[in-house]
This record gives C-alpha cells, structure tokens and sequence, in this order.
C-alpha cells in the first residue's frame, strides 16, 4: 500500500507543482483586479482607477505569458484568464471609476434570489416575473429608511449612470437579437426590412436634398 501511495506521489508529482503554481498566478490575478474588495481599505481603492488596473493587468499577463511555455495546466490557465479579460475586461473596468459599484453582482443576485424564493412562496406559482415591475419596492421595504435606500442610489452620479447604462445596453444589443431571433424568427426579420427600408429612404432624402440645392444655384 505504501508503495502504491508513494508511487502515484511521484507520478503527480510534477502536475501537483504545476496546480500550485496556477493557484498562484490565479491569486496575482485576483490581486490586480483588488478582489475581493473587502480585503482592501477605501483609501487602497481610492487610489487606483481603470487606466491603473488595464496596465498592470496586460504587464502581469506578459508576464504570465513567459511562463506557460511546455506547461499545459499554465498555458490552459493562461488562455482562459486573456480570452475572458479581452471579452469581459472592459465591462469589468468601470467599477473602478464609478465610486460604490462593486466587481460583481453576486450580493444583488442574492438579494433577488431570496425575493424570488419569497414571491414562490407566497404566491404558490413558480413563475417570478412580477419582480420586474414590483421589485425595487422589495429591495426599499428590506432597506433600513427610504433616506438610506437614496443615500446609496445618489453614490453614483446621473450624468455616469445614464452613460453606463447605455454601454451595457450596445454590449447586450446583439445577445438581444440573436434571442429575438430565436423565439420569434418571422418578426425580427421583418423588423429589419422595415429598417432597411426606412434607412434607404432616409439616404435617398439626403442625396436629393444636395441636388436639388445645386439645381437652384444654377438657376
């Protein structure tokens, strides 16, 4: 037994060193994006923004880089970490220039998760979409005072919310059409014609308009 135990140490041996140094590099990862953010001070956060996080995130996966070579755990951690943060990295970089938006959602999605759980419950039905419209009423009635749920709302400026707003509505612009597209094929294509349409005009008025102005100069 002892030698069975030991020989599949050994054989291990070399894929336990490289999960251990995949851990590690998970964990400077982790420390260049600061999370999670209750391991630092307001003040550490305070001082960082986007444009800080973007540079020490590109040198550090340099630097990963170098490392992954004939090492297939690194080299599969590494693909991983640069394909996400090239696909997500610039969503992720707002939290650290909008003062109080958290890296992620999870405690909102916990929070609605037990408002979903509690719907469920008191209404018998598995369905949950009157939270659509009648949530933010829940989320003030689990707030201390009305005063406090405004406190929090009034950490982000308008004028910032507004314009994330509508980067997260062109990033999730094409997710809504292929999903439009599969439940309802017919009229999202015809919703695109009558795009079409109403461009080709738009571009036909705005040829005619420069000639018909050069046929008055001319008379």
């Amino acid at each position: 037994m002892i030698m069975q135990v030991d020989r599949a140490l050994e054989n291990t041996a070399t894929l336990a060193e490289s999960l251990q140094n995949a851990h590690t590099w998970l964990l400077n990862i982790a420390a260049c994006l600061r999370y999670p953010q209750s391991s630092y001070t307001n003040d550490e956060l305070a001082a960082i923004n986007s444009h800080t996080v973007e540079k020490e995130m590109k040198e550090l996966l340099d630097k990963f880089q170098q490392q992954t070579t004939h090492n297939r755990v690194l080299s599969a951690l590494y693909r991983g970490a640069i394909h996400r943060w090239e696909d997500f990295g610039k969503d992720l970089l707002h939290c650290y220039d909008i003062p109080g938006l958290p890296p992620d959602n999870l405690h909102l999605e916990s929070l609605f998760n037990r408002l979903r759980n509690h719907q469920r419950r008191i209404s018998g039905r598995k369905s949950t979409r009157e939270l659509r419209d009648f949530g933010q009423y829940q989320v003030l009635f689990l707030a201390e005072s009305e005063a406090d749920l405004l406190e929090q709302l009034r950490r982000v400026p308008l004028s910032e919310y507004f314009k994330h707003r509508n980067l997260l509505a062109q990033a999730e612009a094409h997710r809504i059409f292929l999903r439009r597209l599969h439940h309802d094929p017919s009229k999202t294509i015809q919703l695109l014609l009558s795009k079409y349409v109403a461009r080709q005009a738009k571009l036909s008025l705005s040829f005619q308009l420069p000639v018909q102005s050069l046929s008055l100069c001319s008379v």
